[in-house]
C-alpha cells in the first residue's frame, strides 16, 4: 500500500485503494486543492509532485509543467510527497 506524504505541515495520509483518485483522498482530509472537471481536462487541481510516482487512470489533456500532476485523475504508484497550497508558487 502506498503512503501519501503531503508536504504541508506534518500531514501523512495513507492511500486507500477503494478511492477513485488522489483528489478524493485530499478532499477527505480537507486539504486545499482546487478542482473543476475531475477528468484531467482543465488543470485546475494541479499540484507539485516533490518525490515518488503516480499513475494516471487516463492520460490528462491539460498542459502540465515538469513536476506537476493532476490529482483528479491519478493514484500513487509509490510513496509520494506533494506541495499543496504553496503560496510562493502562483496557481495557474
Amino acid at each position: 500500500m502506498a503512503e501519501l506524504i503531503v508536504s504541508t505541515g506534518s500531514a501523512r495520509l495513507a492511500w486507500q485503494t477503494r478511492l477513485a483518485s488522489l483528489l478524493e483522498l485530499l478532499e477527505r482530509h480537507r486539504l486545499p486543492v482546487e478542482f473543476q472537471c475531475r477528468s484531467g481536462y482543465c488543470g485546475a487541481c494541479r499540484v507539485r509532485l516533490l518525490s515518488g510516482r503516480v499513475r494516471y487512470h487516463q492520460p490528462p489533456l491539460a498542459c502540465l509543467n515538469d513536476g506537476e500532476i493532476l490529482p483528479c485523475c491519478c493514484a500513487p504508484d509509490s510513496d509520494i510527497a506533494l506541495a499543496i497550497g504553496d503560496s510562493s508558487e502562483p496557481h495557474r
